[in-house]
C-alpha cells in the first residue's frame, strides 16, 4: 500500500474506528433483516444449457401437446395384487389421494378401460360400454393378464410380473402460472432485439414469474407432506414409493437446507475448535469469527434484498465465503502477531496500521486472482453455475472489504499485549515441511512430475455421463422410488422421437391406391382443437420427458414419465398421412426399433393404437381407421390419439421412457445412434427427424461441461499468470508460483477421471475453486519471500524463515478448509459429498504444493537473482 493511500486508510478508518464499526453494524443488521425472506431455488431451467437451440424446439412441442403435473404412488402389496382385499386397499388409497389440493384425477388400475378383459367389439369401444375393475364387467384373471401383455397398460401401470402397479395423480393446471411463464418468455425472446426497450416490463415479469414460483413451491411441500401422510396410513398393507416433480422438487430443497442448516454450524464449529488450538487466545477465536460471520450475514441479506435465489450449486457459497474470510483474517492475525512480538515498543495503532500496509498488497491480489477463478464459472452456459459464480465473485470483494474493515478497527478498541510470532522457529510444525523441502527436494519434484503426468492421463479419462439417482442415498424415498419406477415400471427419463411429413413425398405403402383410399375417406371438416400456450411442468421449463403416457404428463425435469394418456385435452385427428395403414406402419417400424434398445423402457406412439385396433378389429383398412376414429369416444382419443399426433402439422411423436438407472446407458451415444438408424436404416429424412425432450436437453448440458471446465480453467491460468508477472515482475517467479496450483487443480480433475467420478453441474465448480483459493498461499509465499530475502540474501535461510511465518497462516488456513469441508461427506446430497471431499483434496493438494513444490522451484531456479551470503 502506497503512504498516501496509507495515510488516507488511517485517517477515514482507524482513527475513527468506533463510529466506522458503528455504521458498518447498522447496514449489516439492516441487510440481515431481509434474512428471513431468503428463498430457494429448484427449478428445471438447471438441468438445461442456456441458449441451447434444442431447448425452443422443446418448448415449441411441450406447448403443442400440452399436459398436466402429476405425483406418482407405487403400490407393491405382500400378496397378490388383484386379490379382493388388495383391490380394496387400493380403492381406499386412491380414494384417499384425490382429497389432496388441485387433484383433479387418479388414475389406476380400477378406472382404466380394458379391452381384453373380456375382448369387446367395436360397438362396445364406440358405445363406451368398455368394462373396468371398479365398475364391474372385467374379469379378474383376464384383466391379470392384459395388464400384463397390454401395449398400453404394460410397464406403466403394473409391472410385468403384476406384482407392482401405480398411481397417477393428476394436479390441475395452473393456468396462472402458464400465463406468466409465457409472458416472461416472450419478453425474453423479444428482448433478443437490438431495438428491444421494455427492460423494465421484462424484469417486472421475471420477478412476478419468480415470485408466484415460490407460492407453486410452497403449495408442492403441502401437497408432498400431505401425500405422505396418506401413504403412512397404509405403509402396514403394501411397500410404497412417491415420485414425482413435485416430490424431488421439495426434496431437493429439504436437503440443501439441510445442508445449509447442519453442515454450515458444523463448518462453523470446526472454525472454532481449530482457532482455539491454533492461537490458545479468546481474542484471535472471536475476531475473526466475527468477521466471518459478519460477511457471510450481508452476502445472505444483500442477495434477500436483491431477491437473488439459490440454487442446489450456489448454495454452497455460504460455506467458500466462511472459509475465504477467515483465510484472510488469518493471515492479518498472523502477521499482527508477528509485528507484535518483533516490536513490542509500538502502540496499538501502529501495529495495526503497519499490519494493514504490508498485508494490503498481497491480500488484495489473492482476492483479484480468486475472482478470476470463479469469474470463470460466468461462461458456463448453466444458470445455477453461473449464480454461484457471480455469488462467489461479489463475496470475495465483501470478505475482502470487512476483513480490512472490522478486524483492524476491532484490534484499535483493544490494548496492545505481548503477541507470540514467527520466532517460534524449530517449534513450528511447518518447519518440518522446510526440513523435508531442503533433504528430498529431488524426490518432491519427481513426484509432481508424476503425479502431473497421471493427473493428465486422469483428465483424459474424465466423463459427463452420470446417473441422476445417484445424487441420492440409496435409503432415500428419491432413490428408491426411481429404482421402482424404473426397474419395474418402464423407466424414468423421457424422450419424444417427432416424426414431420416429409417435404419430398415419400411412397408409404407398396399400393399407391391406399394412399388415395386413405385421402378419400379422411376427415377434412374435423379441426384439430390448437394446443394451448403452456408448458408441462409444474414449477418452470417443462420436461415432456418420463413419458407422455398418460395425458396427464409426469413432466419431470428428468422426464415426463406416465405422461399423456389420461386427462389430457382432445384433438380429434383431421386428415393426416400418419393416420393411414401405411403412415401408421411406418411408424410402428420406428416403435419396435426403439422398443429393441436395451437402454430403453415404456414405448407408446400410433403404433400402440394401430395395434389395439387390429385387437378389436382384426386386419384394419384406411377406411375402417377413418370410420373408428370418427365413432371413438372423446375418453379413448384422449388417451391413444391425442398425445401421439398433431393432424394441423402432420406430425406423429414417439413417447419412450429410457432406463436412467442403467450403469451402461451412454446418453450422447444412444442419441446418435437413434437418429443415425431413422435416417439409414429406417429412410426417413433428415429434416424429418427431431429428438427432444429433457434426455436430449439434460445431454446437451452435460456435453458441454468439458470443453467449457478446459476452456475456462486455460482461460484462467493464463490470467493468473498475467497477474503474477505484475505483482512479482519476473516471468520466472510467476511461472514458479503457478505450478503448484496448476499441479492442485489438475490432480483434483485427474483424480476425478482416475476413479470415475463424472463432472456435473457441482464438480465442474471444484476446479475454480482449487485455483481461487490455492493460488492465495503462492501469493502470500512469494510475496513474503521477495520481502525477506533481502535480509539474508540466503534462499534456504529466507524459506525457513517463511515457513515459520508466512507458512504458518498457510498451514492454519489449509487445515480448517480441510476438516470443515470433510464434514460434508456426512451429507444425504451426493454432490455436497463430492463437493465436500474434492474441495478438502484439493486444499491438500495445494497446501503441499506451496509448502515443498513451491519453495524447491525457488531454491533451483533462484528467480531473484544470485545469494549474496
Amino acid at each position: 500500500m502506497s503512504s498516501r493511500l496509507a495515510s488516507l486508510y488511517q485517517t477515514l478508518i482507524l482513527k475513527p474506528a468506533p463510529w466506522v464499526l458503528v455504521i458498518l453494524l447498522a447496514l449489516i443488521a439492516w441487510l440481515g433483516s431481509h434474512i428471513p425472506q431468503m428463498k430457494l431455488d429448484a427449478s428445471s431451467e438447471a438441468l438445461v444449457l442456456e441458449g441451447d437451440k434444442s431447448l425452443e424446439y422443446f418448448r415449441e412441442i411441450s406447448k403443442r401437446y400440452q399436459t398436466e403435473d402429476y405425483l406418482v404412488v407405487t403400490f407393491q402389496p405382500e400378496g397378490d395384487l388383484f386379490a379382493p382385499a388388495q383391490l380394496e386397499t387400493l380403492e381406499k388409497l386412491r380414494d384417499r389421494l384425490a382429497t389432496l389440493p388441485n387433484v383433479s384425477k387418479v388414475t389406476s388400475i380400477l378406472d382404466v378401460p380394458l379391452l381384453q378383459s373380456p375382448p369387446v367389439s367395436l360397438t362396445d369401444v364406440t358405445s363406451g360400454n368398455i368394462p373396468t375393475i371398479e365398475g364391474g364387467g372385467a374379469n379378474i384373471d383376464m384383466a391379470r393378464e392384459e395388464f400384463s401383455n397390454s401395449p398400453i397398460y404394460r410397464s406403466l401401470l403394473t409391472s410385468p410380473d403384476g406384482s407392482t402397479t401405480a398411481l397417477q395423480v393428476n394436479l390441475k393446471r395452473d393456468t396462472h402460472y402458464f400465463d406468466l411463464l409465457n409472458k416472461r418468455d416472450a419478453l425474453r425472446e423479444a428482448a433478443k432485439q437490438e431495438d428491444f426497450d421494455r427492460h423494465q416490463e421484462l424484469a417486472a415479469a421475471e420477478k412476478a414469474f419468480d415470485d408466484y414460483t415460490v407460492e407453486v413451491h410452497e403449495r408442492q411441500e403441502v401437497l408432498v407432506a400431505e401425500a405422505r401422510a396418506i401413504l403412512d396410513d397404509f405403509r402396514d398393507d403394501a411397500k410404497l414409493f412417491l415420485g414425482g416433480v413435485p416430490m424431488i422438487a421439495v426434496d431437493m430443497i429439504d436437503f440443501v437446507k439441510s445442508d445449509l442448516k447442519n453442515f454450515g454450524a458444523g463448518i462453523l464449529g470446526f472454525i472454532v475448535a481449530l482457532l482455539v488450538v491454533i492461537f490458545r487466545s479468546l481474542r484471535w477465536v472471536l475476531i475473526p469469527l466475527l468477521n466471518c460471520l459478519l460477511t457471510v450475514v450481508l452476502m445472505l441479506g444483500l442477495l434477500a434484498f436483491l431477491d437473488w435465489r439459490l440454487t442446489v450449486i450456489s448454495a454452497n457459497f455460504v460455506a467458500l465465503l466462511l472459509i475465504i474470510s477467515l483465510a484472510i483474517n488469518i493471515h492479518l492475525v498472523v502477521r499482527y502477531r508477528e509485528i507484535s512480538a518483533t516490536q513490542p515498543q509500538w502502540n496499538q495503532f501502529e501495529r495495526v496500521a503497519e499490519t494493514v500496509r504490508v498485508m494490503a498488497r498481497p491480500c488484495i491480489y489473492t482476492a483479484l486472482t480468486t475472482l478470476v477463478a470463479f469469474a470463470s464459472l460466468v461462461v458456463s452456459g448453466i444458470r445455477p453455475v453461473i449464480d454461484f459464480g457471480w455469488m462467489m465473485t461479489i463475496g470475495v470483494v465483501v470478505a475482502l472489504l470487512l476483513s480490512f474493515l472490522v478486524l483492524p478497527c476491532v484490534l484499535m478498541l483493544l490494548k496492545p499485549r505481548q503477541e507470540k510470532g514467527g520466532a517460534e522457529g524449530d517449534s513450528s510444525f511447518t518447519h518440518y515441511f522446510a526440513i523435508v523441502t531442503e533433504r528430498a527436494g529431488g524426490v518432491v519434484v519427481l513426484v509432481s512430475v508424476l503425479l502431473l503426468g497421471t493427473s493428465a492421463w486422469g483428465i483424459s479419462q474424465l466423463k459427463v455421463e452420470n446417473r441422476f439417482i445417484d445424487y441420492f442415498h440409496e435409503d432415500t424415498e428419491i432413490y428408491q422410488g426411481m429404482e421402482t419406477i424404473d426397474a419395474e415400471l418402464g423407466g424414468t427419463i423421457g424422450l419424444d422421437v417427432i416424426l414431420d411429413r416429409p417435404k419430398v413425398e415419400p411412397q408409404l405403402a407398396s399400393d399407391p391406391a391406399e394412399d388415395e383410399f386413405s385421402d378419400a375417406f379422411a376427415e377434412p371438416d374435423v379441426a384439430a382443437a390448437p394446443a394451448e400456450d403452456d408448458f408441462s411442468s409444474a414449477f418452470d421449463e417443462p420436461a415432456a420427458d418420463f413419458g407422455d403416457d398418460f395425458a396427464d404428463d409426469f413432466s419431470d425435469d428428468f422426464g415426463d414419465d406416465f405422461g399423456d394418456d389420461f386427462g389430457g385435452s382432445s384433438s380429434s385427428t383431421a386428415q393426416s398421412q400418419w393416420f393411414t395403414v401405411a403412415g401408421m406402419q411406418r411408424v410402428q417400424e420406428v416403435h419396435d426399433y426403439l422398443d429393441s434398445l436395451p437402454e430403453t423402457g415404456k414405448v407408446l406412439s400410433l403404433a400402440t393404437f394401430y395395434e389395439l385396433m387390429q385387437m378389436v378389429m382384426g386386419n384394419v383398412d384406411d377406411l375402417q381407421l377413418a370410420l373408428a376414429q370418427r365413432s371413438l369416444p372423446e375418453s379413448i382419443n384422449q388417451i391413444l390419439l391425442d398425445p401421439y399426433l398433431a393432424p394441423e402439422v402432420d406430425q406423429a411423436r414417439i413417447s419412450l421412457r429410457v432406463k436412467e438407472t442403467s450403469k451402461e446407458l451412454q446418453r450422447n451415444e444412444f442419441l446418435k445412434e437413434v437418429r443415425a438408424h431413422l435416417i439409414n436404416e429406417l429412410g426417413f429424412q433428415e429434416e424429418q427427424v427431431h429428438l427432444t425432450g429433457m434426455l436430449v436437453l439434460y445431454n446437451n448440458m452435460l456435453q458441454s461441461l468439458f470443453t467449457s471446465q478446459i476452456l475456462t480453467l486455460s482461460a484462467v491460468f493464463v490470467a493468473i499468470l498475467a497477474m503474477f508477472m505484475v505483482l512479482f515482475r519476473s516471468l520466472r517467479l510467476a511461472l514458479i508460483a503457478l505450478a503448484p496450483n496448476l499441479l492442485a487443480a489438475g490432480m483434483v480433475l485427474g483424480g476425478m477421471g482416475l476413479v470415475g467420478i463424472p463432472l456435473d453441474m457441482m464438480t465442474i465448480t471444484i476446479a475454480a475453486i482449487t485455483v481461487g483459493i490455492g493460488v492465495d498461499h503462492a501469493i502470500h509465499y512469494v510475496h513474503r519471500f521477495k520481502a525477506e530475502f533481502p535480509d539474508s540474501g540466503n534462499y534456504l535461510d529466507t524459506m525457513y524463515r517463511c515457513h515459520a511465518s508466512i507458512g504458518r497462516a498457510m498451514y492454519y488456513t489449509s487445515v480448517i478448509i480441510i476438516f470443515g469441508f470433510s464434514i460434508l461427506a456426512l451429507s444425504n446430497f451426493t454432490p455436497s459429498i463430492y463437493f465436500g471431499l474434492l474441495t478438502a483434496g484439493a486444499m491438500l493438494a495445494a497446501l503441499l504444493g506451496s509448502m515443498m513444490l513451491l519453495p524447491k522451484l525457488i531454491l533451483i531456479i533462484k528467480p531473484l537473482g544470485p545469494e549474496t551470503q
